[in-house]
């Protein structure tokens, strides 16, 4: 096994740079690069190039020069603005000589400063990370709690109207987008158009500090519950129905006719013999389905919620074209995402010491 999971680390360094290589190319050709966003900025303040304007305000450029010239000509701002930008931003290097560059600190998880926030990469992904995990956590838990007992009674009842109707409901949920739940939860529980039962947004209420550890507690529940309900009702519908087919696979074996034969209960066959064997693919994948609770669903569910998270902080980089952010929070993610694969493998052989990944290679 030892071997194995020595060959699967080293494998990491190609895909991770090979997922950094087509982010980066791809990048290239999205109009409105920093260098555009911080001119739009700075046209929005009156006083931040007041070095290259007279007395008056007015630019020193002339005004009537040719639209298809360079934006910069076109917008009116000194070329010696634009060169300070694109040397700040280092986009006066290169593509090759940047992309080497950025890839060599992010092997030393250099991950540098944001263009836009004067903050450290690393900085902001440790202060926002906290909120994303809390809420692919608790998805995740939900999503378990509910579903293996669900699906269970499903595979028994197999052909049953409660399977028909509960598969009905489990399909309908899964078809909705994650997205237009959360809003309909905002406009039916947050004061949208009907109940104000839950908080709109944010993780915390603005007098957290003055609750005591009881109330804080109620209050990191009161604003968590819808969403958690948004972030879950996608890994709900796949996890009950994994688990009512896994069941439903096991429970045909011969082992189980055997067991039914000696004269065991129906219930002692179901926990005693079926379950370990049917929770195998459930149990083992808990590390990917959280992976993609937490990165699938938090940049819609953060931004709709107001969460100050992973997600939204994605989301608004690529927004605002903060590269540092973009790119720094993709090699996490990656990084991150290849891992947790190799922990999936060893949650197999953990719950099936059977599993030998080495022999399947060989």
């Amino acid at each position: 096994m030892g071997a194995y999971i020595i060959r699967r680390l080293l494998l990491i360094i190609p895909t991770l740079l090979g997922i950094m290589i087509v982010n980066f190319a791809l990048v290239q050709f999205v109009p409105g690069g920093p260098v555009e966003q911080a001119i739009a900025r700075a046209q929005g303040q009156g006083d931040v190039f007041g070095s290259f304007a007279g007395s008056d305000g007015e630019s020193t450029l002339d005004q009537d020069a040719p639209a298809n010239d360079q934006y910069i000509g076109a917008r009116g701002l000194p070329p010696e603005f634009i060169e300070q930008l694109e040397k700040e931003f280092g986009f006066d290097k290169p593509p090759v000589t940047r992309f080497l560059n950025m890839m060599w600190n992010y092997m030393r998880f250099d991950f540098g400063e944001s263009y836009f926030r004067s903050e450290q990469v690393v900085d902001l992904v440790i202060e926002k990370m906290p909120v994303s995990i809390t809420l692919g956590l608790w998805s995740t838990l939900i999503a378990y709690i509910i579903s293996i007992p669900l699906g269970i009674r499903k595979a028994v009842r197999d052909g049953s109207r409660f399977d028909t109707w509960t598969s009905g409901a489990i399909i309908m949920a899964y078809a909705i987008p994650g997205f237009l739940f959360a809003i309909l939860l905002l406009v039916l529980f947050a004061g949208g158009s009907y109940w104000q039962i839950f908080p709109l947004r944010g993780l915390t209420s603005d007098n957290w500090q003055d609750l005591s550890l009881i109330g804080k507690i109620a209050d990191y529940f009161w604003h968590i519950t819808l969403p958690v309900i948004a972030s879950t009702i996608a890994a709900f519908a796949t996890l009950t129905l994994l688990t009512k087919n896994s069941f439903l696979d096991e429970i045909k074996k011969h082992y189980v006719m055997t067991a039914r034969a000696k004269g065991l209960t129906e219930r002692r066959v179901l926990y005693g013999h079926v379950f370990r064997n049917a929770m195998l693919i459930v149990i083992a994948g808990f590390p990917a389905v959280f992976i993609g609770v937490f990165f699938g669903g938090s940049v819609i569910i953060e931004t709709i919620f107001s969460l100050d998270g992973l997600g939204r902080l994605g989301y608004e980089a690529a927004v605002a074209r903060d590269y540092p952010i973009v790119f720094g929070t993709l090699f996490v993610f990656g990084l991150i995402g290849l891992l947790v694969n190799i922990l999936s493998d060893l949650m197999y052989v953990l719950v099936d010491p059977r599993i030998d990944f080495e022999k399947r290679e060989g």
